[in-house]
């Protein structure tokens, strides 16, 4: 594991420095986290009311009424990104849904995006069949003058495009049908990107919004749907798996670059591998085992990752025993004929089968447990399948949740996702490195703490967000949550801003009944702009003490732009995951134009 940013890098290694995930009942990558380590199974058991298909197919004695329910797939705040409500009508779900997610990997990574003048990628995954059912396509001859831009907004390969538009970036945009393995090709894509230089940053993800909206599903024999809408993987009961929905996006930047640019890693993408079975498939849509282990062994190869160093595999786990078994035959002939040194886990236990985006999740929960150095469990696993015979294998089903110590020294893992028509993909992540150390943080020092929101209710809520993250995580240093909040996210018109000396004053400034010295845009005391000295980013810090800080403030919330660059010269702060914008949707829905 690396220990100093002063070190060089493998020229091929890729940090994760944001991250956003929507899942059935986790709305955001923590509440993930925590729905898996405490081992819960989000897939709802629908009433029939609740279900929205033919009266006669809920009735039909194979139908299933499971689904993993995304509650905001019908959702959206048009506002923050400039979006007429009329145009979010015309946007599909998934466009919808991918957009906001790459503002919140954004966010997350620290980056505003009216700050950055780099190449940014974005790279995506959703499901055509959204688009057609969400609303037939609009028909430029009676639509008029807006019929292209509403065919831009309906149609799912501008699902890229739209985000880099409306979040005003620049760079390459691509959408990726690839089915189930959408989300690892859309990593794939974006890592050679960035390795090729032709981004500088990228946000790799998909969008799954399986319409109508909650539903369940036939079951049939030895397909891959649940027959009793749990999923069971490595089971020997397991019948499959329930439909999901939801979205993940990743931001990703070249590991050297990220660390110079003291950015906050989640993991490192150290080899990635995508190809497909064509002829040589069984039997169409199913898994080849020698071209799925040449997959997984191609990623590991790629990044130079010797077999025995990868202690974690979030296999594809539909839960059906001949998928499971096609699979970890593939995984032991990509690892070596060795015995038991490896987890194996499958997210879908937990969240269903989430099509194009089901791979973000097993790539979300692998980075969130080498973050945190646990292994979650595998549930509704009561009953390991003895064909798929794990003592010759290099598995272990990790059936409770247990620290990660691994054997080789480091912490890695492999995340396998497939597609039917023959898709095989295959990431392998790494911890991050270990920071260089750091003085100890100037006790004292004044700090200016800054948020913006589109109105008043907006700004009230990110002010208890922060407060409560801020309780919660007592390692955040100020200097670093300062750096993030004035550098990393986007200026809005509703404005506050306190000088603080510690956590424990930013926590009481934020609170409701505050006092001290804290600016709002509705009472701020009134400021000379003359009296400032200017830069081309705006007005410059007079000094850093209290006072100096205090009109910066002032200045700040009435309108001025600020050069926070000039504020934050003295290298300190680094980014740090903070909450993301609390956007506060509503319903945009059509079902004809």
């Amino acid at each position: 594991m690396t220990d100093s940013p002063e070190q060089e890098y493998d020229p091929g290694d890729v940090a994760v420095i944001g991250m956003s995930l929507r899942a059935p009942g986790a709305r955001t990558k923590e509440q993930f986290w925590d729905v898996l380590v405490h081992g819960r199974e989000t897939v709802s058991f629908l009433a029939k009311e609740d279900i929205h298909v033919d009266e006669t197919l809920i009735h039909n004695p194979s139908y299933v009424r499971a689904c993993g329910v995304l509650d905001t797939y019908d959702r959206f705040d048009p506002s923050v990104f400039g979006i007429s409500d009329r145009m979010a009508a015309a946007m599909t779900p998934e466009n919808r849904l991918y957009l906001e997610s790459a503002w919140e990997s954004l966010e997350d990574g620290g980056y505003d995006p009216d700050r950055l003048t780099a190449e940014i990628g974005m790279y995506g995954a959703n499901n055509p069949q959204t688009a057609a059912l969400y609303s037939s396509p609009p028909d430029r001859a009676s639509v008029g003058p807006e019929a292209i831009e509403a065919s831009l907004a309906w149609s799912p390969d501008s699902m890229t495009s739209n985000a880099l538009y409306y979040m005003g970036l620049t760079g390459e945009a691509v959408t990726v049908a690839a089915v189930c393995a959408g989300f690892h090709y859309a990593v794939h894509l974006a890592c050679q990107s960035l390795l090729l230089g032709q981004s500088d940053m990228a946000i790799a993800g998909g969008a799954m919004v399986r319409l109508p909206h909650p539903r369940g599903h036939l079951w049939e024999e030895n397909r891959i749907l649940s027959k009793d809408g749990h999923c069971r993987p490595f089971d020997a009961n397991g019948t499959g798996s329930a439909l999901s929905s939801g979205v993940v996006t990743l931001l990703l930047k070249p590991l050297g670059r990220a660390v110079a640019d003291r950015d906050h890693v989640y993991a490192v993408v150290r080899g990635s591998a995508v190809n497909n079975n064509g002829v040589s498939a069984m039997a169409y849509g199913l898994a080849q085992p020698e071209r799925l282990s040449a997959c997984i062994a191609a990623a590991m190869e790629v990044g130079g990752v010797s077999p025995d160093t990868v202690s974690m595999y979030e296999a594809n786990g539909l839960g059906l025993p001949v998928t499971d078994e096609l699979e970890v035959h593939a995984a032991t002939m990509a690892f070596g004929k060795r015995t038991a040194t490896a987890s194996i886990g499958g997210v879908k236990g937990n969240v269903g089968h989430g099509g194009v985006v089901s791979g973000g999740f097993g790539a979300v929960k692998a980075a969130l447990a080498l973050y945190h150095r646990t292994l979650p469990a595998t549930i509704n696993l009561t009953e390991v399948n003895q064909d798929l015979d794990f003592p010759s294998t290099p598995f272990v089903p990790q059936i409770e949740g247990a620290a990660w110590e691994p054997e080789a020294g480091i912490r890695r893992a492999g995340i396998t996702s497939l597609g039917g028509g023959g898709y095989n993909a295959h990431l392998v992540l790494e911890e991050p490195p270990a920071p260089a150390g750091r003085a100890p943080e100037e006790a004292g020092r004044p700090r200016l703490a800054t948020l913006s929101a589109m109105d008043d209710d907006a700004l009230a809520r990110q002010r208890t967000r922060l407060r409560e993250w801020l309780e919660a995580r007592p390692e955040l240093r100020l200097d670093d949550v300062c750096f993030t909040l004035n550098l990393g996210r986007k200026v809005m018109g509703r404005r506050w801003a306190a000088v603080v000396r510690s956590r424990e004053e930013l926590i009481a400034a934020l609170s409701d009944d505050a006092r001290g010295p804290v600016a709002s845009t509705a009472a701020a005391p009134r400021t000379d702009p003359g009296s400032f000295s200017r830069a081309d980013g705006g007005i410059v810090p007079s000094g850093q003490d209290a006072p100096a800080l205090t009109d910066l403030a002032a200045a700040w919330v009435t309108g001025q732009q600020v050069d926070f660059d000039a504020l934050h010269r003295d290298g300190t702060g680094r980014r740090a995951p903070l909450p993301a914008y609390p956007f506060q949707p509503r319903r945009f829905w059509r079902t004809d134009w």
